[in-house]
């Protein structure tokens, strides 16, 4: 069963504005499934559809096997949901904000229990007021995790925290998703979406464009990766051989290294034609299409 099921869904606004236009998309049981897009493609649309905050002009959605309409408070009990935009009392302690949250869905977990799988043990008897953003927002993290959900909704989970809050929700969201809670993670931060997820989408002006692993994204727009090959003599006959090479976009030549813009199928044969002029290859490194570069692809080029 998937967890997440969406088929043809469209929404349409007053005045002509359409915000998701036949989007098909199936997030399976367990994965940590990256939701990406730019501002205004979708994405909070399709997540308030998902809680029945907003009803879809046409077109189904289902989560956990149930109409997320129809069933939409049983999803809501099922689901846990870091909102973007969050708040905190400032005057209630870390330990009511989880206790509220338990009495409300009627669980029988212990306020102490839930705040360790968020590190905020030490700080369980605190007011939420002192809390830094990090802990805000883990504290955030731990009333979503209350009640062990089967799905978890991550809205922008790591805006405005420095990089010691981000890392703690990377960690966060591994350790959930290790005991078999299905992550749906909408984020702009894509080195942390790219860290985490098994899989991901883009979303771009309400329909989806993509949906794959990290390496099928790669190698279906075949963005570039670059290469960094030490070898010696290196002369001008040495790049023109790695420029002549398909799949090299470009060479840069300094001292004892040239770094090459290149496909990643590319990379043995540009290492052979560097070669082939003569030159003895001390070492390379190479690096793939960072996440960054296959979203703007999609987002702004012509696919």
């Amino acid at each position: 069963m998937a967890a997440i099921q969406l088929d043809g869904l469209t929404k349409t606004y007053g005045g002509g504005v359409t915000a998701l236009q036949n989007v098909d998309l199936t997030v399976e049981e367990g994965e940590i499934f990256g939701f990406l897009g730019p501002n205004g493609a979708g994405k909070s649309t399709t997540i308030n559809i998902l809680l029945d905050f907003v009803r879809p002009t046409s077109g189904s959605a289902r989560v956990l096997g149930m109409d997320a309409q129809e069933d939409s408070l049983e999803v809501r009990r099922r689901t846990g949901v870091l909102p973007e935009g969050y708040q905190v009392y400032d005057r209630l302690t870390g330990k009511q904000h989880v206790q509220f949250v338990i009495e409300s869905k009627e669980s029988d977990e212990q306020p102490a229990d839930v705040l360790e799988r968020v590190g905020l043990t030490d700080a369980a008897e605190r007011k939420a007021g002192g809390y830094s953003k990090g802990m805000q927002q883990r504290l955030t993290l731990a009333m979503a995790l209350v009640g062990d959900p089967d799905l978890l909704i991550l809205d922008e989970p790591s805006t405005g925290l420095d990089p010691a809050g981000v890392r703690g929700v990377r960690e966060t969201v591994k350790n959930v998703a290790e005991q078999g809670t299905t992550i749906f993670f909408s984020s702009h931060i894509l080195p942390q979406v790219e860290a985490v997820c098994d899989r991901v989408s883009i979303l771009r002006k309400g329909e989806v464009v993509a949906v794959d692993t990290m390496e099928g994204l790669r190698e279906s727009v075949g963005a570039d990766g670059s290469m960094t090959v030490y070898a010696e003599p290196l002369t001008d006959e040495h790049v023109a051989a790695a420029e002549r090479v398909q799949g090299v976009t470009s060479v840069t030549h300094e001292g004892d290294s040239l770094t090459l813009s290149v496909a990643d199928y590319a990379k043995y044969d540009a290492l052979n034609a560097i070669a082939a002029q003569g030159a003895t290859i001390t070492d390379f490194s190479t690096t793939e299409a960072s996440l960054e570069e296959l979203f703007m692809s999609y987002t702004e080029g012509s696919r």
